[in-house]
């Protein structure tokens, strides 16, 4: 783990809860490395991806609904096997499957103790 002063915000583990902004919910794709713990779960870093489900967006009526979220890490800060770590003040964009932007994602993080392995 490596790191510079900078961003100030709450660190996001991989299972805190993340919505779209239309109630669906946000899941890691994939099962992160528990390098860095955060109350006892696995850091959540850029190099994560996660997909939506539960969506309800409708355009014109026609289903839109967020399938994907998008973070934007800043380039300095903490950083987790070389991937920036989550804040709950991390840039976002929920997304379609047709990859049009539906607006930032809903995270409700707590802020935690941080140990490594």
């Amino acid at each position: 783990m490596s790191g510079t002063s900078g961003a100030a915000g709450k660190l996001l583990a991989a299972d805190t809860v993340i919505s779209c902004p239309h109630g669906g919910r946000a899941t890691p794709a994939h099962t992160p490395s528990p390098a860095v713990l955060i109350g006892g779960r696995a850091a959540a870093t850029a190099a994560h991806t996660y997909t939506v489900a539960g969506c309800v967006h409708t355009v014109n009526g026609v289903p839109q609904p967020c399938v994907s979220v998008r973070f934007t890490a800043p380039a300095s800060g903490v950083s987790v096997a070389g991937a920036p770590v989550l804040l709950d003040i991390s840039a976002a964009q929920c997304f379609s499957a047709a990859l049009v932007a539906q607006g930032p994602p809903v995270v409700n993080a707590a802020q935690q103790e941080v140990s490594t392995r």
